[in-house]
C-alpha cells in the first residue's frame, strides 16, 4: 500500500508517503533528505518523508494526494538506496473509491443503529462494512472507500472495527466525498440503479458524481 501527499503550503517541499497504519511503538530515523517512520518492535516501515522532493522528482504539480508513477517510484527508490534505506516503495494506482453493491444489511449485534453489510466491490470481492447511515439497506448501489483510500478531508481509511465487528472500508455520503452541493448530513450516497454511468466494481467517477447534486439533475 502507498498513500502519498504533498502540501507545500503547510509542510514545504516534502512528500509524505504512508505505507502502513500507525503503531504504538513508533520510532524515527533520518538519513539526509529521508525520514523513515517505523515500528520499533517489528521494524516495519510505516511511512517515509522526502524533504526537498522537487530536486528528486521535479516540480510536483498536485497539492493533496499524489499518485506516483512507476518512473517516480524508481527515482525515489534509487534515492532511498543511495542514503542507506531499503528501496521498498511500490506503485499503487488502483482507485480506492469503488462503486459497490450492498448485498445484505443486517443489524449489528451490539448496536441499535449500526448495520453490518456484505458489499460487492471491484474484482468481485465481497467486503464487510459496518454502516451507521440512516438510509442504509440491502440491494443498493453505493460508493465504497476501500482500505487505503484518502478522503478529501485527509482521513485515511484503514481496517478497523465498530463495536467489535470488523469493517474493511467505509460506505460514503456525498458530503464525505466532497461533492459540491451534497447534503451536509448523514446518509449514504445511493447511486442510480441504471448501469449507464455507475457500474458496480468500477472506479467511482467524481465528475459524474458531482452532477447528481446539480439542480438540473433533480
Amino acid at each position: 500500500m502507498l498513500i502519498s501527499s504533498y502540501n507545500p503550503n503547510e509542510l514545504g517541499d516534502t512528500l509524505i508517503c504512508i505505507l502502513n497504519p500507525d503503531a504504538d511503538t513508533q520510532a524515527v530515523g533520518t538519513k539526509k533528505d529521508v525520514t523513515r517512520i517505523y515500528d520499533a518492535e517489528t521494524n516495519v516501515t510505516l511511512g517515509l518523508n522526502f524533504a526537498h522532493v522537487s530536486s528528486k522528482l521535479g516540480k510536483v504539480p498536485v497539492i493533496g494526494q499524489v499518485f506516483l508513477s512507476q518512473e517516480q517510484i524508481n527515482k525515489l527508490n534509487t534515492y532511498l538506496q543511495s542514503v542507506g534505506f531499503e528501496a521498498e516503495l511500490k506503485p499503487d494506482l488502483e482507485s480506492k473509491f469503488i462503486v459497490g453493491y450492498v448485498k445484505t444489511a443486517e443489524p449489528h449485534p451490539d448496536s441499535d443503529h449500526l448495520l453490518v453489510t456484505q458489499t460487492i466491490v471491484d474484482h468481485d470481492q465481497e467486503v464487510q462494512l459496518v454502516s451507521g447511515s440512516p438510509n442504509m439497506k440491502a440491494k443498493i448501489k453505493v460508493v465504497v472507500a476501500k482500505v487505503g483510500a484518502m478522503m478529501p478531508n485527509g482521513l485515511i481509511i484503514w481496517p478497523g472495527s465498530l463495536r467489535g465487528v470488523k469493517s474493511d472500508g467505509m460506505i460514503c455520503s456525498g458530503r464525505e466525498l466532497g461533492l459540491p452541493n451534497a447534503p451536509q448530513k448523514k446518509g449514504a450516497l445511493i447511486l442510480p440503479e441504471s448501469d449507464d454511468v455507475f457500474k458496480v466494481g468500477e472506479a467511482f467517477d467524481f465528475t459524474q458524481g458531482a452532477k447528481l447534486f446539480q439542480p438540473s439533475a433533480k
